[in-house]
């Protein structure tokens, strides 16, 4: 069964930083790409940033491009998202997201409040 839980969210001030973590579960976790999401209140979900299987690869939304980075540790079954130069606009629930086996799998979300 596969399960995905974040962590790491929190509340913080303009140009703080944060590192959300998503541990999973249930699959073979170092083969496949991982992604983080974010969903603001009254806006549809939008992907942050998504990391190949080894690592090799990131890629990033250009709202967080330069700011945020996507990790991985295979051999702890988690992916990471340091966040810095954090602002109002980046507040929203952060999910992380695999797709195994043709369907998508989803943590429970962890909530990020930027605000002074």
């Amino acid at each position: 069964q596969v399960q995905l839980v974040e962590s790491g969210g929190g509340l913080v001030q303009p140009g703080e930083s944060l590192r959300l973590s998503c541990a999973a579960t249930g699959f073979t976790f170092s083969n496949y790409v991982m992604r983080w999401y974010r969903q603001a209140l009254g806006k549809e979900r939008e992907l942050v940033a998504l990391i190949t299987p080894t690592g090799d690869i990131t890629t990033y939304s250009d709202s967080v491009k330069g700011r945020f980075t996507i990790s991985r540790d295979n051999a702890k079954n988690t992916v990471y998202l340091q966040m810095n130069s954090l602002s109002p606009e980046d507040t929203a629930v952060y999910y992380c997201k695999a797709r195994y086996q043709g369907s998508d799998y989803w943590g429970q979300g962890t909530q990020v409040t930027v605000s002074s």
